[in-house]
């Protein structure tokens, strides 16, 4: 495959980079930064020198004409200006802004701008749309919470088992971006846990349109938290229960909805530690007298973003869908 990435320079970008650098199955031929036109990308990315000797592009299309797929790794509301254009041309796109994820009027609703060459897209949750993603030119990759709550709930919304869930979601500052700003300034974020959007992050919408496929009278409530780490969420899902389930019918249950999902694996505890610089999601059950905790964690740069792309990716284009992401996670 030859692939390009329209936003490249940024924390997204570049470990699209990095994962990308030890696919067996695709070559990086274009990767944009309007700052960084010109220069090496290696020069940008020092931790990638000796694995890139490309330079940074613009973002025109001429620069991705020759592209099997194209990630689009830009901020909000700036996709819609090159997706259409990519898919008259052929080109399948993963996009890894917020564009693509909701229908058009909730995402003008929620984002707050009109939505110019609005094009359905499939949401890019492979465990959850595995068959679609492998039909489609354009994927929708999910942000970073939506991936951690949805799977750790994602089992018992099918079986409609869910009075209400609580999710309470701790993430590393890489999720706020590369650009600084006084929210992540190292003396305001360390030794410290910060809530931020706490009733109204635009999050939440995901959640409620992929659980809501499963069961429709769904309750959700979702806060979300930065801890002074940089990579890594992990997410404490508070599940109160139509009734009551035992230990094993819980993880029986799991089991089985997660069967064919290499990424996912049911243990008996997690932590961000277990999960760094991977593409898995683990998840952990714990039955309580009022409720039950499924904890999930991811890495919210690689299953969170680039490593989930790569995974939808792979199925567009016809390959396993684990193809380039078998790396075991980084520890301690």
């Amino acid at each position: 495959m030859k692939v390009g990435i329209i936003g490249a320079s940024g924390y997204t970008g570049s470990e699209l980079l990095r994962i990308l650098a030890n696919h067996p199955e695709a070559e990086v031929i274009a990767a944009s930064s309007r700052r960084y036109e010109g220069q090496k990308i290696w020069k940008v990315h020092r931790f990638l020198k000796g694995f890139y000797d490309l330079e940074f592009c613009s973002p025109e299309l001429s620069n991705f004409g020759d592209c099997d797929l194209v990630f689009t790794a830009v901020p909000h509301g700036e996709a819609m200006k090159y997706v259409p254009q990519l898919l008259d041309s052929g080109i399948k796109v993963v996009d890894i802004s917020a564009d693509y994820r909701l229908d058009k009027e909730t995402y003008e609703k929620v984002y707050g701008k009109k939505h110019e060459g609005y094009v359905e897209a499939v949401y890019g949750l492979t465990e959850l749309h595995r068959e679609e993603i492998k039909k489609s030119n354009l994927v929708a990759n999910p942000g970073c919470y939506p991936t951690g709550t949805i799977l750790a709930a994602a089992p018992l919304a099918k079986l409609e088992l869910i009075e209400r869930v609580v999710f309470d979601c701790k993430s590393g500052i890489t999720g706020a971006g590369e650009s600084p700003s006084a929210f992540t300034h190292y003396p305001n974020l360390h030794e410290s846990i910060v809530p931020y959007k706490i009733t109204e992050h635009r999050h939440y919408y995901e959640m409620v349109q992929e659980l809501g496929r499963f069961q429709s009278d769904i309750k959700i409530s979702f806060t979300p938290q930065v801890y002074p780490g940089s990579r890594g969420i992990l997410t404490n899902a508070h599940v109160f229960l139509r009734g009551e389930l035992t230990r094993e019918e819980l993880y029986r249950i799991y089991e089985e909805f997660y069967e064919n999902s290499f990424f996912v694996r049911i243990q008996e505890s997690v932590s961000l530690s277990q999960v760094r610089g991977s593409n898995f999601c683990d998840i952990s059950i714990h039955p309580g007298e009022d409720r039950v905790v499924v904890v999930s964690a991811i890495d919210n740069l690689v299953k969170g973003a680039s490593g989930q792309a790569v995974q939808n990716m792979n199925l567009m284009m016809g390959f396993d869908e684990t193809l380039g992401l078998r790396t075991p996670p980084l520890f301690p």
